[in-house]
């Protein structure tokens, strides 16, 4: 076969590649009814400003927001399909710079690369409609490549780009604050740089450390320092720099209500899942540490037998013993592997119901953990280049950075395995093609071998088993409330939003339900005071949210919720507005129907457990607000004249 041929062939298959890598994300735009994130991402995006948006999620989330906002001007933007083709195309993205950049310039085969990427791709739990993520991820990733570029390549624009990207992450997120740590990664390549330097050169070279870290640093800094004052310049412009502080501090106090987004409480939730993880490694090592000493009593033995040759001349019987054990060994600890597998699944490791985090919680867990102790002997291991020691130490930040800020423990990190993945999966198949033995001297005279074999064969067994629980996820997993879509095999046919969603046929029930009413009341572009865990109804319906599309949310203080309210009543006092139309789950209509007609004076179990829902309730007794419609799942407020 020629070169050409071959060439042709290899293009030909990476061309397939970059169809699948692209293509494979948007598998689910039309799979199943959330209504949570992704309806509520969805309505900032189509309602972003400060009129219907909580001003702490706006300017924590700016960069976001303002993304978004320009997706929903697309065609068919202003359908949950159209927004879920858009939003996927971020996770294409994501996969697409993870695979070139691992095979143009880290040098990795194709194949392993794209088996990576695709798994990472699975992997993306989290809905597309949360753009802050997502954009996150996509400026962390371009950062690092920026950053290896600029280092490995000595160009400082690469360097300043990289921190223009972690300093726009800033506004994407706020909580991304903690990715100027990548800095380290800059750091640490100048003190190898310098150490080889004066290896090299006998300690001439050993003053140059100091300019060339505050080059790269200074570099790195006026990127990140020009994003910020560009981007909050842009803010000052359009709002004042006194709402986004004030936005800003909002996020800092919201920690007295949703305790789980204290730093402290992140840290341990983050802490915990490795400690989770380190459970099952733990076990893991222990049968490691049993194939290590099954091989290294299968050496002596084949040693003891081989100990008879006469000038290197061994008999056929001995031949055939030695041979004998050492094919026996291996298929004794291959069976090892699998049973090592199936106990696993047995003590639940990982399960096979592939609608829930559980099927890949743990094993992706683990998959970090590899990540990361791989990334560190690469770090130390003095036969590494200097380029694999700057993405090893780069990878170990990313996996632990992604996480900080968010209350996810390590989802985020799962999620966010675009280089980790390949980088994971091409160092273990090295070492599975490459690594050896070693012969160590034990008492009594003997000589032991320490065979990667073990090693080779546990490691082996537990990336296929992640590679198919991850690929399994991926192919059924669809976020809705949390969890899992299960069912999704009926329509909405009176909503344009949701057109050719697929969803259970309960979820299909309420929304036609509630389509019809807003349908025949006209009530499309009329503000809507949501509540019961259901945002996503301003986006499904068209209605902006009179100040907060999820205003149960944790986050959202009763005081601030309070003030809001009555900000809300005095400009329809002081207009003569009608006022917005009020839905709210089920339970809670009934809980008000209830009162009203036990006449309780305004109390109610649910109202004395949950203050700003007895906010909404004195609002609709005041403003004379009556039931005009309910259901099996919404009831709904307006005022009756």
């Amino acid at each position: 076969m020629g070169v050409t041929s071959k060439n042709r062939k290899m293009v030909l298959l990476e061309n397939l590649f970059m169809v699948v890598l692209v293509f494979y994300p948007l598998r689910h735009v039309n799979w199943g009814l959330d209504l949570w994130d992704t309806g509520y991402s969805y309505a900032n995006f189509t309602f972003a400003g400060l009129k219907h948006m909580d001003p702490m999620w706006l300017f924590s989330t700016w960069l976001a927001n303002v993304a978004g906002n320009m997706l929903t001007r697309l065609p068919h933007g202003g359908t949950l399909v159209g927004m879920n083709f858009y939003t996927g195309l971020f996770v294409s993205v994501l996969a697409l710079a993870g695979y070139f950049f691992c095979t143009r310039r880290l040098k990795m085969p194709a194949g392993i690369v794209f088996i990576g990427e695709f798994a990472a791709e699975s992997l993306c739990w989290c809905p597309t409609a949360v753009l802050y993520n997502y954009l996150s991820y996509v400026l962390f990733l371009a950062a690092v490549i920026l950053l290896y570029q600029g280092l490995t390549k000595e160009k400082r624009v690469c360097l300043a780009a990289a921190g223009v990207c972690l300093g726009s992450n800033v506004l994407v997120r706020f909580s991304n604050l903690p990715q100027a740590a990548m800095i380290l990664a800059v750091w640490a390549y100048d003190v190898i740089l310098w150490m080889e330097d004066r290896a090299d050169q006998s300690g001439k070279a050993a003053g140059s450390f100091w300019p060339r870290i505050l080059r790269h640093t200074g570099w790195c800094l006026a990127g990140y320092l020009g994003a910020l004052v560009l981007l909050l310049g842009d803010i000052h412009m359009r709002f004042g720099i006194g709402q986004y502080i004030q936005g800003i501090q909002n996020l800092f106090a919201m920690t007295e209500n949703a305790a789980d987004y204290k730093a402290g409480s992140m840290l341990r939730g983050l802490i915990d899942a490795y400690r989770n993880g380190m459970y099952w490694a733990a076990r893991m090592g222990v049968i490691l540490a049993g194939g290590i000493v099954l091989f290294a009593l299968a050496g002596i033995v084949e040693r003891t037998l081989a100990g008879g040759e006469n000038n290197g001349r061994r008999s056929l019987l001995q031949v055939r013993a030695t041979g004998l054990i050492h094919a026996s060994v291996r298929v004794l600890w291959a069976a090892v592997c699998i049973a090592m597998v199936v106990w696993l699944y047995v003590r639940k490791f990982c399960s096979v119901t592939f609608y829930s985090y559980d099927s890949m919680l743990y094993p992706g867990i683990l998959f970090l953990m590899l990540t990361m102790l791989i990334g560190v002997i690469r770090i130390f291991d003095p036969r590494s280049p200097r380029e694999e020691k700057l993405i090893s130490g780069m990878l170990v930040l990313v996996v632990l950075l992604t996480s900080i800020g968010s209350n996810n423990n390590v989802y985020p990190s799962i999620n966010n395995l675009f280089v980790a993945a390949p980088y994971t999966l091409w160092e273990s198949w090295r070492f599975i093609r490459g690594a050896g033995e070693r012969c160590i001297r034990i008492p009594a005279g003997l000589q032991a071998v320490i065979s990667s074999f073990p090693a080779k064969g546990m490691l082996a067994a537990f990336l296929a088993l992640c590679l198919f629980q991850f690929t399994a996820f991926g192919f059924r997993f669809v976020f809705a409330e949390g969890t899992g879509v299960q069912e999704a095999e009926a329509y909405v046919e009176n909503n344009p939003v949701l057109k050719n969603v697929r969803m259970s046929a309960e979820k299909a029930r309420w929304m036609s339900e509630i389509s019809a009413y807003v349908e025949e009341n006209n009530l499309q572009g009329r503000e809507v005071l949501l509540y019961g865990n259901i945002p996503a109804l301003s986006f499904y319906l068209q209605m902006p949210a009179a100040f907060q599309p999820w205003s149960d949310l944790r986050s959202y203080s009763a005081a601030r919720m309070e003030a809001d309210m009555e900000r809300m009543e005095e400009e329809m006092t002081r207009a003569g507005a009608e006022g917005p139309v009020v839905i709210v789950e089920n339970k809670y209509g009934e809980d008000l129907e209830q009162s009203r007609v036990l006449e309780t004076g305004g109390s109610s179990p649910l109202m004395d457990q949950d203050t700003k829902w007895s906010f909404i309730v004195e609002f609709l007794d005041r403003q004379g607000y009556q039931q005009t419609f309910r259901s099996e799942k919404f009831a709904v407020y307006r005022k009756v004249y």
